[in-house]
C-alpha cells in the first residue's frame, strides 16, 4: 500500500494540533481538501484514524496506532531528502519528547524558547510525567531520563552526569544533629523516594558503605521530598540540579560532605532503535546536551565553593 506524503504529513500535523482547520491552514491545505485527503486516508486503511467534534478531534486507537508507522514514513522520506540535497542543515517538523516533570520544568522548560528560535521549523510537544512511558508505543521521537538504565532495544546517549548528595534543613540539623557517619543515618530521620531504602555512599579513599534508612515520610514523587526537607522533615538523597538553587539560598545543606553518593548516575537521551535520526532530533540532543553539561558545571562549582 503506498502512501501519499503529504496526506500523512498532514495527518500528523491534525493529531498534533487537534484540529483538522489549523493543520490545513498551516499546510495551505482549504478546509474542504483537508477534510477529503483524510477522509480518503481513512477509506484506503478501511479504518477510522480520527473521533471528530465540532471542536477538536482526536486520535482513534486505530490512529494511534497508524500515527507511529506515519511518523517512520515521513522521517525515512526526510532522510532520503537529505541524503540528495546538498541542504542537510534544515532542521524542521514535528518533534515529541517525554522527560520527567522535575526535570523537565527545571533544565528543559527555561531553554524551550531559545531552541525555537533557533528552529523556526520546529514544533515541540513536551510531555512531563514521573512515570515511565513506552516511547514507542506512545510514539515519542526521544525521552530524557535519569539514572542506571535497564537494558533494552533502545538507542541510549549519555548527556551529562548526574551528580546527587544528602541534604537537610538547617532547622533539622539544629534539631536532630549533624551525622558524622554513613551509619549515623540509621538514627534519623530519612525521606524516601518509592522503595529506594538502601542508601550507598563513597567515601574519598573510593569505600563505599550501604545504609538502609527509614523515616516517617514515603514518597513516589520526586518534588514531594524536596518540600518535605524544606519543610524540615528529614534528611534526602537528590540530583545536584534538583537543590542547588536551595543550597545556594541557604535552604539546604549538605549532609556528609565528604562522602559521594553511588551508584553513578547520568542524564540520557533515549530513542527508538531501527530508525534513521532526524535533523530535529539530533538538534534538539545536541542543544540540551550542553545545557545540561553546564548546570553540571554550575552545581559542581557551587559544591566546592567556601561555606556550602
Amino acid at each position: 500500500m503506498a502512501f501519499d506524503l503529504k496526506t500523512l504529513e498532514l495527518f500528523v500535523r491534525v493529531a498534533a494540533l487537534g484540529a483538522l482547520g489549523k493543520a490545513g491552514e498551516d499546510m495551505r491545505i482549504s478546509p474542504t481538501a483537508t477534510t477529503q485527503r483524510i477522509q480518503a486516508l481513512e477509506a484506503e486503511l478501511g479504518v477510522r484514524l480520527l473521533h471528530r467534534t465540532t471542536r477538536a478531534v482526536s486520535l482513534t486507537p486505530e490512529g494511534e496506532t497508524f500515527m507511529l508507522h506515519a511518523r517512520q514514513i515521513l522521517d525515512s522520506a526526510e532522510e532520503a531528502r537529505a541524503a540528495m540535497s546538498s541542504s542537510r542543515s534544515r532542521v524542521f517538523g514535528d518533534l515529541r519528547v517525554t522527560a520527567s516533570a522535575a526535570f523537565g520544568r527545571s533544565q528543559i522548560v527555561p531553554h524551550i524558547g531559545e531552541f525555537l528560535r533557533l528552529y523556526p521549523e520546529v514544533s515541540l510537544r513536551l510531555d512531563l510525567s514521573d512515570s515511565m512511558v513506552d516511547i514507542i508505543e506512545h510514539g515519542y521521537d526521544l525521552a530524557i531520563r535519569i539514572g542506571a538504565l535497564a537494558s533494552s532495544s533502545l538507542v541510549a546517549r549519555k548527556l551529562a552526569q548526574n551528580p546527587r548528595l544528602l541534604v537537610a534543613a538547617p532547622a533539622y540539623l539544629e534539631r536532630a544533629g549533624q551525622p558524622a557517619s554513613p551509619a549515623d543515618l540509621r538514627s534519623h530521620s530519612c525521606i524516601v523516594l518509592g522503595e529506594t531504602r538502601n542508601w550507598l555512599l563513597r567515601d574519598a579513599m573510593g569505600t563505599e558503605v550501604e545504609t538502609r534508612v527509614s523515616g516517617r515520610f514515603t514518597t513516589n514523587f520526586g518534588e514531594a521530598v524536596t518540600e518535605a526537607l524544606l519543610q524540615g522533615l528529614g534528611i534526602g538523597l537528590k540530583s545536584l540540579w534538583d537543590v542547588a538553587d536551595h543550597l545556594q539560598a541557604g535552604r539546604l545543606v549538605r549532609v556528609l560532605p565528604d562522602y559521594s553518593v553511588g551508584p553513578d548516575w547520568h542524564v540520557w537521551a533515549v530513542r527508538p532503535p531501527n530508525r534513521v535520526l532526524p535533523s530535529r532530533v539530533q538538534a534538539f540532543i545536541e542543544f540540551f546536551e550542553k545545557r545540561f553539561q553546564t548546570a553540571v558545571q554550575q552545581g559542581t562549582a557551587l559544591l566546592h565553593a567556601p561555606g556550602t
